[in-house]
């Protein structure tokens, strides 16, 4: 251990300083140690409700989705497919048409997005299946009745059950329709499944029916309109993303889960730094409090400082001693901010001691994901404004001269 670290210490531990002193100093390493708990906490409940959104996003949609880059249709739907299930990260890759189409129950009228899947490829790339509660996701079309999964909000809303008969109208030849004797696109269908995905928005919004169906009713033919892909892992994304724009040319747009949900994701990454931010002001309180505690006691320590520059002692080593001094008051104020945090994310992740009403949030309780990044740069923060509160003091101490510092003692 050097000098200049065994004196800092000493002063850190000393019972002979003043007592406003000691009082200051302790209130700087309960400052810096609530906001450092504070900024763990907050930043892994962010943590938390992040990835719940992305599992329910991504549980319906696809990690990756390619569509023509105009806005049209992809007519060589079988050669992109192989293009795309030939990348070694891909795991599924399935087509689907999407369209607005108006649902005509027996009392109500709802105009819903429209997907046509493939149903013995969309576990592949989506969780819906998985998801389906009442009936089966299975399309049993014939050529007089098709088959139809609908969404638990939208099933209630237009009053049907599994089993239930209703009418799919499209809106292609509905212009068509207004000034000719032509009758509309309409497609009779019997209610196969029913989904719930935990997104209100979904469910309310979003039936399936099967590929040739919503190409019938769409008159695409054999076009689709686009294609849904899964990867190995959710990381990659915007890695396989890139390589599969590459290939295809920019008569494709490929579009990354983030891609597909950036204005919510932008919201909360600015909520989140928002967050960060202020609770920083607490931090840098505290950081001021070691900044007046120092300054005191670089005046109660003049008669040592003049010493030990008398002794030999240089500007950098006074300079390091109350460096030193303010970042270990620094340390210990984060070490305890980390470990509060730290057990306060651990008693709600065991124990759930913050619950939310379970009518109407789709988790228990209030979510925490710990990453040691943000406990890294938490730890960084607070460490870095202690250094900084630690400038002034260290400074005017190193400028006094020990003729000055001893001369009235």
């Amino acid at each position: 251990m050097s000098v200049e670290r065994f004196i800092a210490g000493r002063y850190v531990r000393s019972k002979q300083q003043m007592r406003f002193i000691n009082i200051i100093m302790l209130v700087s390493v309960i400052g810096i140690a609530v906001g450092v708990a504070a900024l763990i906490v907050v930043l892994s409940v962010f943590n938390g409700f992040n990835s719940v959104v992305t599992n329910v996003l991504v549980g319906f949609d696809p990690h990756i989705r390619i569509e023509a880059a105009s806005g049209g249709r992809i007519a060589d739907a079988d050669s992109v497919l192989d293009l795309v299930r030939a990348h070694g990260d891909v795991t599924a890759a399935a087509p689907f048409i999407a369209g607005k189409a108006l649902l005509v129950a027996q009392r109500v009228n709802k105009v819903v997005i429209l997907r046509g899947v493939v149903d013995s490829t969309i576990d592949g790339v989506s969780g819906v299946k998985k998801r389906t509660i009442l009936g089966s996701f299975a399309f049993t079309d014939t050529p007089e009745q098709g088959s139809i999964v609908l969404g638990l909000t939208l099933a209630d809303r237009l009053g049907t059950m599994v089993g239930s008969s209703l009418a799919i109208l499209s809106p292609v030849g509905v212009d068509a329709m207004m000034v000719q004797l032509s009758e509309p696109i309409v497609a009779p269908c019997t209610v196969a499944g029913i989904y719930d995905s935990n997104n209100k928005d979904y469910d309310a919004h979003y039936a399936f029916v099967s590929l040739e169906t919503a190409q019938k009713l769409f008159q695409l033919g054999n076009e689709i309109s686009g294609i849904d892909v899964r990867v190995t892992a959710i990381e990659k994304a915007e890695k396989v993303k890139d390589a599969l724009q590459a290939k295809l040319g920019a008569s494709y747009h490929v579009s990354s889960w983030y891609d597909l949900h950036k204005d919510l994701y932008s919201v909360m990454q600015i909520e989140r730094w928002t967050a960060y931010i202020i609770l920083c002001m607490i931090v840098c309180v505290a950081t001021f409090n070691v900044l007046g505690s120092l300054t005191m006691g670089v005046i109660e320590k003049r008669r040592d400082i003049g010493i030990l520059k008398a002794i030999g002692a240089t500007r950098r080593s006074i300079l390091k001693i109350f460096m030193v001094e303010g970042i270990l008051v620094g340390t210990i104020g984060t070490l305890l901010g980390s470990v509060l945090g730290l057990l306060i994310c651990y008693v709600q992740i065991t124990y759930q001691v913050f619950p939310l009403d379970p009518t109407v949030y789709i988790i228990p309780a209030i979510p925490v994901e710990v990453r040691w990044t943000d406990f890294l740069v938490v730890s960084g923060a607070s460490m870095l404004l202690s250094l900084l509160a630690s400038l002034y003091p260290a400074s005017r101490a190193a400028r006094l001269t020990p003729v000055q510092a001893i001369r009235w003692e």
